[in-house]
């Protein structure tokens, strides 16, 4: 992944005077290529791996084709990551960190684990990020991930989180387990006053059980709920409409705050 390269190449377009109007005649295509030391095999032929070692280039494939050829950023990387389970998806990780406004000096904890997918991000932008998982699998599926991303600021930890963990004065804790209303006493106990828990459930009972169990207790306040929904948009010309597709429920994110 380190040495990993994007290749791109734009839709073209032609007007065709006979048919009186204008036809692709290039489709758009982006390749993640992870292993830049050889040629490069696609439906409009080869990138030769010369092209490929240059630091940034436009190059022509062996049919002809042009694209244009740079290194992966971390999203490109991110987005490669082995999955297990569902991921929370970027749009909800955007969301916990805008909604909780942690950065370069803050402590997150994380749990589930899963694939490592949100403490990944999440280690990127914050000081440390402790994360807990009860699955062997997961755990060291989450470790390739940070390993192949070179993050080096996640603890791993195999322990059931509503035993009680500990860390304290945590700025944020996040919560992708099915009971989170069980790990109430952890969140209590590990987060600093002032700090946020964020509990993502995919179904609206258990975000509702959630919500219910936290909000009679002094110490913690409900800030929100909320589902976040993403549509894309075809932009072409003057036609301008929504592309034919459900708008994709991923979850529900419950804001919390310790402020006692």
């Amino acid at each position: 992944m380190p040495n990993a390269k994007i290749a791109i190449k734009k839709e073209k377009k032609q007007y065709i005077k006979e048919l009186g109007r204008e036809v692709t005649v290039s489709k758009p295509a982006q390749y993640y290529i992870a292993d830049t030391s050889k040629d490069f095999h696609c439906t409009d032929g080869i990138i030769s791996k010369s092209d490929l070692a240059k630091k940034s280039t436009a190059a022509k494939s062996s049919k002809g084709k042009e694209y244009s050829i740079f290194a992966a950023s971390f999203t490109d990387d991110y987005r490669r990551i082995k999955r297990l389970a569902q991921i929370i998806p970027l749009k909800d990780i955007a969301a916990i960190m805008a909604g909780t406004g942690v950065g370069p000096e803050s402590k997150v904890i994380d749990s589930g684990t899963g694939s490592g997918a949100v403490s990944i991000f999440l280690a990127r932008h914050v000081k440390e990020v402790i994360t807990y998982d009860i699955n062997d699998e997961h755990i060291e599926i989450a470790k390739e991930n940070a390993k192949e991303l070179g993050i080096t600021n996640i603890s791993f930890n195999k322990s059931d989180i509503k035993d009680g963990i500990k860390e304290k004065d945590a700025d944020l804790f996040v919560l992708d387990i099915p009971e989170p209303w069980a790990a109430i006493n952890t969140l209590d106990k590990a987060l600093k006053i002032g700090g946020f828990v964020v509990s993502y459930s995919p179904t609206i009972p258990q975000t509702a059980d959630f919500v219910n169990a936290i909000k009679g207790l002094e110490q913690f306040m409900h800030i929100k709920t909320i589902e976040i929904l993403e549509r894309k948009w075809e932009i072409d010309g003057r036609k301008v409409r929504p592309k034919g597709q459900e708008i994709g429920h991923s979850g529900f994110l419950t804001f919390m705050r310790k402020i006692k």
